[in-house]
């Protein structure tokens, strides 16, 4: 039977109405002892009271559908503009002066209007000119193809990255009910420390969750949050919880704070991308609710023998 570790997991619930047994798919949103809540993968809500259960379990998450992966692919891209791109078909060219894998990486969404071998070819040839390692971030499974030919040319494949998202109001009611950063002196005469949004502004939201006390040296988060153009998602990137403050409830607090400032400008759902093997980052956001959509393996061209 289900129960408060199932919460925020994909479940099934067969229960009894007045027309016989029924079942209902979806994520576990509530549950204590007078019922539970499922919300279906289209948004609907059912309500089901304990005495109308006959069974229920826990089971895997649904694999994303190509079209959902490209579709989210374009909504993370868009929330971290390179400040140079260029079209080769449906790839996207990137380059930002070699500041992260994403802003300077191509990127494999659809028919890039030739063959592999050549598409590859002009995507060292963009890198190389400006002085950059070429680089290729592959969405999985969907570009497979191109994941095994780099692979098969000799490009290297870096860690892999996994693409998370998670329900806005799933991550604050999760985040609200785990309590205030411990060890911490939030609001007052804090002095803040956050990456400023595109344009310059301090994120209101980041006052009481994103702190850096300079007499208690409770902790410092930098954040940047991006939310994509008409898109209702919020993008959360650069999050970082100072050594000697981890552990404490920042990381839960400043997720929090993102999403609610979100949702009042209309977003409804947040993307991130965490490396898989970091596990304190990948539990902290599993605790808040947040699930595993796809992933993604940025390749880089081995550097060139000198002649």
């Amino acid at each position: 039977m289900l129960g408060s570790g199932d919460l925020g997991h994909r479940v099934v619930v067969r229960y009894r109405t007045d027309r016989g047994p029924t079942d209902v798919l979806g994520e576990l949103t509530s549950i204590d002892d007078h019922g539970l809540v499922v919300r279906s993968e289209t948004g609907d809500e059912r309500r089901i009271s304990r005495t109308a259960v006959l069974a229920g379990k826990r089971i895997g998450p649904r694999p994303a559908k190509f079209s959902e992966i490209l579709a989210l692919e374009r909504v993370t891209a868009a929330a971290w503009p390179a400040p140079e791109t260029e079209r080769l078909g449906d790839w996207l060219l990137r380059a930002a002066d070699g500041w992260t894998n994403r802003a300077n990486s191509a990127l494999p969404l659809g028919d890039a209007g030739c063959d592999l071998d050549e598409a590859v070819r002009a995507c060292v040839a963009f890198y190389t000119a400006r002085g950059l390692t070429p680089k290729i971030t592959v969405p999985l499974p969907v570009r497979r193809d191109v994941a095994r030919h780099l692979a098969a040319a000799g490009w290297i494949a870096q860690p892999e990255v996994l693409v998370q998202t998670a329900a806005l109001d799933r991550v604050i009611t999760l985040a609200r009910a785990a309590g205030q950063p411990a060890g911490g002196d939030i609001g007052g005469a804090a002095r803040f420390a956050v990456v400023r949004d595109a344009d310059g502004a301090l994120l209101a939201c980041a006052r009481g969750a994103v702190v850096e006390d300079p007499a208690r040296r409770t902790g410092s988060i930098a954040a940047q949050p991006r939310p994509a153009p008409a898109q209702r998602w919020l993008h959360i990137a650069l999050v970082e919880v100072m050594p000697h403050a981890r552990r404490r409830g920042f990381g839960r607090a400043v997720s929090a704070a993102l999403a609610e400032w979100a949702q009042g400008a209309g977003a409804t759902r947040a993307v991130l991308q965490v490396e898989g093997h970091n596990e304190p980052a990948r539990r902290l956001y599993e605790s808040l609710g947040w699930r595993t959509h796809h992933s993604f393996v940025t390749y880089h061209r081995p550097p060139v023998p000198a002649a």
